[in-house]
């Protein structure tokens, strides 16, 4: 058995195995043809890749220069390959033409189309992302020298930068040390659970209902999920287990709970710090989309009422809703008690973002860039927020509830859930159903539709269609 490894000077330059069986039946030259056709057919070697010559190939597989002249010669009769004089053997560039490739056995299904209007939650609005800052602060980032390892809680002019913003539009302070730079909400939060990671498995409390996304993050890190009741005014403090019956960690959005939409009043925010006090519990604040509120200024943050070094609120954020999700970075702001678990922690998983990302995000924040996108798109959402109040407020038979913030909007209704969503899908309006954010059963039927990522006049048009879908008229007796 011998092999080949075949440089194809084509642009770019690819390698190629060959294996020709000497001890086989079948002759050298057969085999050496079956092997080039083989790659042809399935795309390995490409209409216009440039073969080896006729000497080098043999030299390489030990063969003589006439095995490999009877092979090429085999292939050019077929079509499979061309030449001229003065030119390389080449794979046949119209070779798609000649020999159409094969059909495979089993095709993909062919994606559905697009919906008309796509109004899934939690996506803000793409357009007005890239502009003069962002352009500038990828430019600085990309042109500037190549550095060392990134520490391992993130650049500091970052962590500097986000601490800053922070104690500007959520009144935490933070020391910069106590910053941790994550990929994303979803990593943010498996680096804490695998930070508090013991002997046995941890026991995580969510809200109920809750963003489906993040509760399913502890699971897949070997954790219990205890869910925990939430109403129109947020987590239901009182009813909270206590002693050996508390989880280790609690999921919460006490300043926009998802997806209901209520804010946590203050009592509860008091008797929820007490409460993880007394019973040694690690609260997760997530802040995902806060600074987008419409009726007021942006809420203090639960971490502004905790101590900044004994206290037990981590704060996590991310841009996802206020520049995009695309971009795959966020941040935890730490007590300084948790700060060598997580560096310990974030040692062994690595970084997961790179060097030049976190040097833009970092300009972007220093030049005020952050608060002035996030103030623009405050006024374009309570925009819409307005169209959505004023479409739907006044269908009989459907529960607006409150949306003093976020990107996303929910209707309770007694229409039945499933027709009423799939009712939507027809008209190209995809929307959420409620149900899907409890973990159990629920006895709400309604929906959750985002208004972030689409034009107002696009926005206006799907409003009428759910308005048409939620009227009396369309509940059977």
């Amino acid at each position: 058995m011998n092999q080949y490894s075949a440089g194809m000077r084509s642009t770019p330059e690819i390698t190629l195995p060959l294996r020709l069986d000497r001890t086989g039946a079948d002759p050298l030259p057969g085999q050496l043809a079956d092997r080039l056709r083989a790659m042809a057919i399935d795309a390995v070697l490409a209409p216009g890749d440039t073969l080896p010559s006729t000497r080098a190939l043999a030299a390489h597989l030990g063969v003589s220069r006439g095995t490999v002249v009877a092979a090429y010669d085999q292939l050019l009769a077929e079509g499979y390959l061309s030449a001229a004089t003065g030119r390389s053997t080449v794979v046949n560039p119209h070779l798609r033409r000649v020999h159409p490739q094969r059909p495979r056995i089993s095709r993909p299904m062919p994606p559905e189309p697009a919906p008309a209007f796509d109004l899934r939650p939690g996506r803000p609005w793409p357009d007005e992302v890239v502009g003069p800052a962002w352009k500038a602060a990828w430019r600085e980032a990309s042109a500037a020298p190549v550095e060392g390892p990134l520490p391992v809680l993130g650049l500091p002019r970052l962590r500097l930068a986000w601490a800053d913003h922070l104690r500007r539009m959520r009144a935490v302070l933070r020391d910069p040390a106590q910053i941790a730079v994550t990929g994303g909400g979803r990593e943010g939060f498996a680096l804490i659970l695998l930070a508090l990671a013991g002997e046995r498995p941890l026991r995580v409390g969510v809200e109920e209902p809750g963003y489906p996304s993040l509760r399913r993050v502890p699971a897949r890190l070997g954790a219990s999920v205890l869910a925990l009741p939430a109403d129109e005014h947020g987590l239901r403090v009182t009813d909270l287990p206590t002693g050996a019956a508390a989880p280790d960690l609690l999921l919460v959005t006490p300043s926009h709970q998802y997806p209901l939409g209520g804010s946590l009043p203050v009592d509860r925010r008091q008797a929820l710090l007490e409460w993880a006090r007394a019973n040694r519990v690690i609260i997760v604040e997530d802040d995902y989309d806060s600074e987008l509120r419409y009726t007021s200024s942006p809420l203090p943050a639960l971490a502004a009422l905790d101590d900044p070094e004994d206290g037990n609120v981590v704060l996590l954020g991310t841009l996802s809703k206020t520049l995009t999700p695309a971009l795959g970075m966020g941040f935890l702001a730490l007590p300084g008690r948790l700060v060598p678990a997580v560096s310990a922690a974030r040692r062994d998983l690595g970084q997961p973002v790179g060097l030049v990302a976190q040097r833009a995000i970092a300009t972007y924040l220093e030049a005020g860039a952050l608060r002035l996108h996030t103030q623009r798109m405050r006024n374009r959402y309570r925009r819409r927020r307005a169209l959505v109040v004023s479409a739907l407020s006044t269908v009989p038979g459907a529960r607006v509830y409150p949306m003093d913030g976020g990107l996303h909007a929910v209707v309770e209704t007694a229409r039945p859930e499933a027709e009423l969503v799939a009712a939507l899908a027809a008209h190209g309006v995809h929307v959420s159903p409620l149900s899907e954010y409890w973990s159990g059963s629920s006895t709400r039927s309604g929906i959750v539709f985002g208004f972030g990522a689409v034009s107002d006049a696009d926005l206006a048009v799907a409003l009428d269609l759910i308005a048409a879908e939620l009227s009396p008229a369309r509940i059977a007796p």
